[in-house]
């Protein structure tokens, strides 16, 4: 597989480390906010305090509220995108080996991006037609994870009888991460991200729970 668009320009192994594409100050602002009190309890005249700026000015940048969290979901999910397609190409094409990286992809991002991915969870302030765009490059990961244990179930690596379930099961596993990781704790992201993937192995019943990277 060939890296396309984002995860082209990208050193091999950029998934696994934190970084990325930057926000601006404005998107910057409202995270912060929208992680502190969350989306409902933010106003905008919150946002424009927090970067200096008058609320026509912010509007002259952003439409209303709705669109800066949708500019930041949008920046996350695609990020998440970029790098879960970078760790594929790395992985090549053994099915277990993608499966692995897909699992340790996802929990680096939510640990090492704790505030972005934990927006997932404000989707619900979002109206239709930004909720349909943004579900729609959700799919993209949830797709990407079903092909990688279905292309295992292929070759006999994995036991599994309903592989979209348990992709979605897995990825609200990695999405909860949010919630409780402690980036001060003793686990950093990388030990983590292994224990995930053990998990992750032993779900799909693979013949040993050891990754292989």
């Amino acid at each position: 597989m060939t890296r396309t668009g984002r995860s082209a320009a990208r050193p091999r192994g950029a998934w696994r480390r934190p970084g990325g594409p930057q926000l601006s100050h404005i998107l910057n602002g409202a995270l912060d906010a929208f992680y502190e009190v969350g989306f409902h309890g933010t106003t905008v005249r919150d946002i424009a305090e927090r970067v200096g700026l008058t609320v026509p000015a912010l509007y002259y940048h952003h439409r209303n509220k709705e669109a800066i969290l949708a500019a930041l979901l949008d920046h996350s999910i695609s990020e998440v995108i970029c790098r879960c397609e970078q760790a594929l190409d790395e992985a090549g094409p053994d099915p277990r080996s993608r499966f692995e990286n897909l699992i340790a992809c996802l929990v680096l991002y939510m640990s090492q991006h704790r505030k972005s991915a934990a927006m997932d969870a404000e989707i619900r302030a979002l109206g239709p037609e930004n909720r349909k765009a943004y579900s729609a490059k959700r799919m993209v990961v949830e797709r990407k994870l079903i092909d990688a244990i279905e292309a295992g179930v292929a070759a006999g690596d994995f036991e599994v009888d309903f592989p979209k379930e348990t992709a979605r099961a897995l990825l609200g596993m990695c999405q909860a991460i949010t919630v409780w990781y402690d980036p001060a704790g003793r686990v950093k992201p990388e030990a983590l991200a292994r224990r995930y993937q053990v998990i992750a192995l032993r779900t799909v019943v693979a013949a040993t729970a050891e990754p292989s990277r």
